[in-house]
């Protein structure tokens, strides 16, 4: 396969690590685009964003960092903010994240995109991959939409996220999940 390139959104260092490796292994020249406005304080931004800087070293990746404007995702998912975990709001924080995700491909003439989030056992893959390929129509690219989590996924990101001593949170970041 002829070696394209990929923008992959990452949420967190845990979740792209392997999509990361599989992406390489499968031919593509990944580029990884940390975008979180979601995130619930700056600490946390910033002690996810070290982790996925380490991994990204360590693979030998381009990482590009978006400034973190947390009132982005609070627009965005205004009235929804009493919405149960993976419920609507949830869908409005994938949709904000892979529209600034489509965005920056464009940006970059990159025309194929995707998210770690996949990897996620508590994200939802059909959710993820509609939002994702509406997305991608939207702005004229396409949405990769792989499950991460097949073949182990899940057990192979955290190992990875282990051996190089990564950041490890227990919620997806925003406020409304982590009360």
């Amino acid at each position: 396969m002829e070696n394209k390139k990929l923008l992959l959104h990452a949420c967190c260092a845990i979740c792209s690590g392997y999509p990361i490796t599989l992406l390489k292994e499968m031919g593509y020249d990944v580029t990884v685009y940390f975008c979180n406005n979601n995130f619930d304080t700056e600490e946390e931004y910033k002690k996810r964003l070290e982790a996925e800087k380490t991994l990204c070293k360590h693979f030998g990746v381009e990482l590009i960092v978006e400034p973190y404007t947390p009132q982005i995702f609070l627009d965005y998912v205004k009235g929804l903010e009493n919405e149960p975990e993976g419920g609507a709001r949830c869908i409005k924080c994938f949709e904000l994240r892979l529209k600034e995700t489509a965005e920056k491909a464009k940006e970059l003439g990159i025309n194929l995109f995707t998210t770690s989030m996949i990897i996620s056992p508590h994200k939802n893959f059909k959710n993820l991959c509609m939002v994702g390929e509406t997305v991608g129509k939207e702005y004229g690219l396409k949405f990769l939409g792989i499950d991460f989590k097949k073949k182990d996924g899940f057990l192979k990101t955290n190992k990875i996220s282990k051996e190089l001593n990564l950041y490890r949170q227990n919620y997806c970041g925003c406020i409304y999940a982590k009360r």
